[in-house]
């Protein structure tokens, strides 16, 4: 059904069928670039190479970007950083329907290769499609379904190749681009849990090689690509025009940090009033405080130290979001020298963060300051004797 639907819709003939190219080869090898999409996983965009071969009569899409979400150790693997993607193909009609149901766009560059390349790749993707080769331990940042394709095109087999410089600033960063795309999206929250997970490891500037990581990036990159013959693009189409709403423009001020912002107000609000209800409030709002903050501060423990994301270590949100504030939650209200004493450390580290928020060696996320804010005052509050 899914294919009478593709056929229609698309006016193709049988699947995986292309007519013949005048290449000598047979073979005309291009790079799929796919807009970004409405979902947090279509955010980036993605990349897949497509090989036309015309003695074969065939159209292959080949994708590095595919895992198996039956796993049922799947959410375990993701979590521990050990997910495994892999090489899989397609005819490029079932390709291209899952864009046009999506109502996403396909950019497609053909590239000119040197004689014999194209065989070449054709062999390579044939052998990493085999079961023992077909799989890799994804990295978002530095190991994905466009770093693979970057590094096949533009790898150790074309060291003629010259690529121009793709960033137009060199301080860019991993966590600059990451919100370029997150916030043009609207994905505000996956923006705060992004910068809470990933430490300052992606806050080092990027080099023109790292930035492919982006399929845009990639697409940019062949674009500005030259080997001895000029440019390694030989045609550059519009295969889907965008159909859903194009990314609009990052917004001043972030919801997240207006959420924050008002809960410290409330928090401000409460303290004023010597009411019960109030006072009780206040209590309950410093338990979910530091409880919350203690069960974050385990997490990215774990994160550093348990799993294989190489990005989540070096983590400066560790200073505020302490695991030991688990046991604070419980002893706020006990008084004693040694829980007064730790909210005087909280208080005192909350002011330093606060102070030196701009020149520290990571980005914190904007919302993230009201929370440290209100942290610090609230261990203020906690470190007085009872009078």
């Amino acid at each position: 059904m899914r294919l009478l639907i593709a056929l229609f819709l698309l006016g193709i003939g049988q699947p995986g069928r292309a007519q013949p190219q005048p290449d000598h080869s047979g073979l005309r090898i291009s790079l799929l670039t796919c807009s970004p999409g409405a979902e947090l996983y279509s955010t980036f965009g993605h990349s897949a190479l497509r090989i036309i071969d015309s003695s074969a009569g065939t159209d292959i899409v080949y994708n590095f970007g595919v895992f198996n979400f039956s796993d049922p150790d799947f959410y375990l693997h993701f979590v521990r950083g050990k997910l495994l993607y892999f090489l899989d193909q397609e005819s490029f009609t079932y390709f291209q329907y899952a864009y046009v149901v999506e109502g996403r766009g396909i950019t497609e560059q053909v590239l000119r290769l040197h004689p014999g390349r194209d065989k070449k790749m054709q062999s390579f993707l044939a052998e990493n499609l085999r079961p023992e080769n077909r799989f890799y331990k994804y990295d978002f940042l530095y190991d994905n379904c466009t770093t693979r394709l970057r590094d096949l095109i533009l790898g150790q087999e074309a060291t003629s190749i010259h690529t121009s410089p793709i960033l137009e600033d060199s301080s860019q960063t991993f966590r600059n681009q990451l919100h370029v795309y997150l916030d043009k999206n609207q994905q505000h929250w996956s923006a705060l849990g992004i910068d809470i997970l990933l430490g300052s490891r992606i806050d080092q500037p990027m080099t023109n090689a790292q930035a492919m990581f982006l399929p845009d990036f990639l697409e940019k990159a062949i674009d500005s690509s030259k080997d001895a013959s000029g440019t390694i693009v030989s045609e550059k189409k519009v295969i889907l025009d965008r159909q859903i709403s194009a990314a609009t423009a990052p917004t001043r001020s972030s919801p997240t940090l207006w959420a924050f912002s008002a809960i410290l107000a409330c928090m401000v609000l409460l303290s004023m009033s010597r009411q019960q209800w109030a006072q009780r409030c206040l209590s309950v709002a410093d338990f979910f405080l530091f409880f919350t903050t203690g069960l974050l501060g385990l997490l990215l423990v774990f994160m550093w130290t348990g799993t294989d994301h190489a990005s989540c270590r070096d983590n400066l949100n560790l200073a505020w979001a302490l695991p030991s504030h688990l046991i604070a939650a419980f002893r706020r209200s006990s008084h004693t020298k040694l829980v007064r004493g730790y909210f005087q450390s909280v208080f005192l580290l909350s002011i330093l963060i606060a102070v030196g928020w701009n020149f520290l060696p990571q980005q914190l996320n904007s919302a993230l300051f009201p929370l440290v804010l209100w942290q610090g005052w609230r261990a203020y509050r906690l470190m007085q004797p009872i009078p």
